[in-house]
């Protein structure tokens, strides 16, 4: 399972499907979503839509590309799937999600990054 999740993570914008990532991890289709999310907390294909909207929030956030320039460069085939999938996970909009969170200065160590862009509670 291991394996087949390193997969997903490495190459989370290829098409990936089941029976790929079931050869991968060396069992049948089924018993690998059943396993994966036995193991995981989720089916394979949450898994990756998951990891495909964290790439895409770090590309809103630290660059200026077009949504639709991100959606198909973390794997979505689709506008429509990107944008429900998107506010499915984050629970806002990606224009929205972009407009609220500040860029984050690019010689900043990433454990003083996530600091500095998560809202403060005492203001």
């Amino acid at each position: 399972m291991l394996r087949a999740r390193d997969a997903m993570d490495r190459a989370y914008a290829s098409p990936l499907d089941v029976p790929a990532l079931a050869r991968i991890a060396h069992v049948s289709p089924a018993h690998f979503i059943r396993t994966f999310r036995a193991t995981f907390g989720e089916t394979p294909h949450r898994y990756l839509q998951r990891r495909r909207i964290e790439r895409a929030m770090a590309l809103l956030v630290e660059t200026d590309r077009d949504v639709t320039d991100i959606c198909y460069a973390v794997g979505f085939g689709s506008l429509g799937t990107f944008s429900r999938t998107f506010r499915g996970v984050v629970g806002e909009s990606t224009s929205d999600f972009r407009r609220r969170r500040p860029a984050v200065p690019a010689n900043v160590p990433s454990c003083f990054a996530k600091a500095w862009t998560r809202p403060s509670s005492f203001g």
